[in-house]
Protein backbone atom coordinates (compact mmCIF):
# COMPACT_ATOMS: atom_id res chain seq x y z
CA UNK A 1 0.00 0.00 0.00
CA UNK A 2 1.31 3.39 -0.57
CA UNK A 3 1.36 6.26 1.50
CA UNK A 4 0.67 9.55 1.91
CA UNK A 5 4.08 11.02 1.81
CA UNK A 6 5.35 9.10 -1.53
CA UNK A 7 2.25 10.26 -3.16
CA UNK A 8 3.20 14.09 -1.92
CA UNK A 9 6.87 13.57 -3.34
CA UNK A 10 5.63 11.53 -6.30
CA UNK A 11 1.81 12.82 -7.60
CA UNK A 12 2.38 10.09 -10.81
CA UNK A 13 2.13 7.48 -8.44
CA UNK A 14 -1.19 8.54 -7.42
CA UNK A 15 -3.84 5.46 -8.90
CA UNK A 16 -7.28 4.89 -7.63
CA UNK A 17 -5.69 2.13 -6.09
CA UNK A 18 -3.93 4.07 -3.71
CA UNK A 19 -7.62 5.49 -2.32
CA UNK A 20 -6.32 5.26 1.48
CA UNK A 21 -3.18 7.36 0.54
CA UNK A 22 -5.11 9.73 -1.80
CA UNK A 23 -7.69 10.81 0.93
CA UNK A 24 -4.76 10.87 3.48
CA UNK A 25 -3.51 13.82 1.16
CA UNK A 26 -6.89 15.09 0.50
CA UNK A 27 -7.45 15.54 4.27
CA UNK A 28 -4.20 17.61 4.70
CA UNK A 29 -4.96 19.95 2.42
CA UNK A 30 -8.23 20.56 3.72
CA UNK A 31 -6.64 20.74 7.36
CA UNK A 32 -4.39 23.20 6.00
CA UNK A 33 -4.63 26.53 8.17
CA UNK A 34 -4.18 29.24 5.59
CA UNK A 35 -3.79 32.96 6.80
CA UNK A 36 -6.75 34.70 7.24
CA UNK A 37 -7.68 38.49 7.94
CA UNK A 38 -10.77 39.51 10.44
CA UNK A 39 -11.61 43.00 9.82
CA UNK A 40 -11.99 45.09 12.92
CA UNK A 41 -16.14 45.30 14.03
CA UNK A 42 -16.13 48.96 13.75
CA UNK A 43 -15.41 48.41 10.49
CA UNK A 44 -18.33 47.69 9.01
CA UNK A 45 -17.73 48.60 5.14
CA UNK A 46 -18.11 45.79 2.43
CA UNK A 47 -16.53 47.13 -0.18
CA UNK A 48 -13.96 49.41 0.88
CA UNK A 49 -13.75 51.42 -2.11
CA UNK A 50 -12.16 54.59 -1.54
CA UNK A 51 -14.02 58.04 -2.56
CA UNK A 52 -11.67 60.59 -3.71
CA UNK A 53 -11.84 64.09 -5.47
CA UNK A 54 -15.27 63.27 -6.63
CA UNK A 55 -14.44 59.80 -7.56
CA UNK A 56 -15.11 56.21 -6.29
CA UNK A 57 -12.99 53.56 -6.92
CA UNK A 58 -12.04 49.91 -5.83
CA UNK A 59 -8.38 51.39 -5.07
CA UNK A 60 -4.91 52.92 -6.25
CA UNK A 61 -2.31 50.71 -8.44
CA UNK A 62 1.20 51.94 -8.55
CA UNK A 63 3.17 51.16 -11.97
CA UNK A 64 6.80 51.99 -10.55
CA UNK A 65 9.74 51.45 -12.52
CA UNK A 66 13.20 51.73 -10.72
CA UNK A 67 16.13 52.09 -13.72
CA UNK A 68 19.73 52.77 -12.43
CA UNK A 69 18.39 50.44 -8.91
CA UNK A 70 21.02 48.45 -6.50
CA UNK A 71 20.60 45.45 -4.52
CA UNK A 72 18.05 44.09 -6.66
CA UNK A 73 19.68 40.45 -5.98
CA UNK A 74 19.31 40.27 -2.31
CA UNK A 75 16.31 38.59 -0.88
CA UNK A 76 16.95 39.96 2.84
CA UNK A 77 16.85 43.69 1.32
CA UNK A 78 13.91 42.94 -0.71
CA UNK A 79 11.56 41.52 2.14
CA UNK A 80 13.00 44.34 4.51
CA UNK A 81 12.25 47.14 1.40
CA UNK A 82 8.36 45.46 1.24
CA UNK A 83 7.89 45.13 4.93
CA UNK A 84 8.94 48.55 5.49
CA UNK A 85 6.74 49.52 1.98
CA UNK A 86 3.76 48.11 3.93
CA UNK A 87 4.49 49.55 7.18
CA UNK A 88 4.80 53.22 5.53
CA UNK A 89 1.78 52.51 3.58
CA UNK A 90 -0.85 51.83 6.74
CA UNK A 91 -1.45 48.38 4.77
CA UNK A 92 -1.92 44.94 6.69
CA UNK A 93 0.93 42.25 5.64
CA UNK A 94 -0.80 38.83 5.30
CA UNK A 95 1.95 36.90 3.74
CA UNK A 96 5.36 37.42 1.53
CA UNK A 97 6.99 35.23 -1.23
CA UNK A 98 9.96 35.99 -2.96
CA UNK A 99 11.74 33.42 -5.27
CA UNK A 100 15.43 33.97 -6.45
CA UNK A 101 16.50 33.16 -9.79
CA UNK A 102 19.73 31.85 -10.58
CA UNK A 103 22.70 32.27 -12.47
CA UNK A 104 21.02 36.10 -12.52
CA UNK A 105 20.35 37.13 -9.13
CA UNK A 106 16.83 38.34 -10.28
CA UNK A 107 13.62 37.98 -7.68
CA UNK A 108 10.09 37.84 -7.91
CA UNK A 109 7.84 37.92 -5.24
CA UNK A 110 4.68 39.19 -3.70
CA UNK A 111 3.46 40.57 -0.10
CA UNK A 112 0.05 39.37 -0.05
CA UNK A 113 -2.18 42.74 1.98
CA UNK A 114 -5.46 42.68 3.73
CA UNK A 115 -5.56 46.00 1.38
CA UNK A 116 -4.69 43.95 -1.77
CA UNK A 117 -0.42 43.10 -2.94
CA UNK A 118 2.94 44.64 -3.61
CA UNK A 119 4.71 42.68 -6.03
CA UNK A 120 8.03 42.75 -7.56
CA UNK A 121 10.30 41.52 -10.66
CA UNK A 122 13.89 42.78 -10.47
CA UNK A 123 16.48 42.47 -13.73
CA UNK A 124 20.01 42.85 -11.39
CA UNK A 125 21.90 42.55 -15.17
CA UNK A 126 19.88 45.65 -16.37
CA UNK A 127 19.99 47.62 -12.74
CA UNK A 128 15.82 47.68 -13.27
CA UNK A 129 12.85 46.47 -11.12
CA UNK A 130 9.21 46.38 -11.65
CA UNK A 131 6.86 47.34 -8.53
CA UNK A 132 3.11 46.75 -8.44
CA UNK A 133 1.55 48.64 -5.56
CA UNK A 134 -2.08 47.97 -5.51
CA UNK A 135 -4.25 48.97 -2.25
CA UNK A 136 -7.95 49.60 -1.58
CA UNK A 137 -9.09 51.31 1.50
CA UNK A 138 -7.67 53.80 3.89
CA UNK A 139 -4.11 52.21 2.76
CA UNK A 140 -1.47 55.24 1.15
CA UNK A 141 0.21 53.09 -1.81
CA UNK A 142 2.06 56.82 -2.59
CA UNK A 143 4.39 56.32 0.69
CA UNK A 144 5.61 52.72 -0.92
CA UNK A 145 7.55 55.09 -3.59
CA UNK A 146 9.64 57.11 -0.98
CA UNK A 147 10.86 53.55 0.79
CA UNK A 148 11.83 51.88 -2.76
CA UNK A 149 13.78 54.95 -3.13
CA UNK A 150 15.60 54.73 -0.37
CA UNK A 151 15.87 50.99 -0.26
CA UNK A 152 17.42 50.77 -3.92
CA UNK A 153 18.60 54.27 -4.83
CA UNK A 154 17.80 54.80 -8.33
CA UNK A 155 18.69 56.66 -11.07
CA UNK A 156 15.31 56.86 -12.03
CA UNK A 157 11.57 55.97 -11.09
CA UNK A 158 8.70 56.11 -13.60
CA UNK A 159 5.59 55.78 -12.06
CA UNK A 160 1.78 55.29 -13.48
CA UNK A 161 -1.15 55.88 -11.02
CA UNK A 162 -4.40 53.88 -12.25
CA UNK A 163 -7.87 54.29 -10.30
CA UNK A 164 -9.22 50.76 -10.43
CA UNK A 165 -11.89 49.50 -10.64
CA UNK A 166 -13.84 53.21 -11.08
CA UNK A 167 -17.91 53.74 -10.55
CA UNK A 168 -19.98 55.60 -12.99
CA UNK A 169 -21.99 57.33 -10.71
Amino acid sequence: MMNKNAIIKEPTLATQNNVAALKAVASDIQAQQWPTFNQAPEDDRLDHFIHRDGEVFAGTHLIIDLWGANRLDELAHMEAAMREAVKKAGATLLHIHLHHFTPNGGISGVAVLAESHISVHTWPEKDFAAFDVFMCGDAAPEKAIEVLKGFFTPDRVDVDNLRRGKVDE
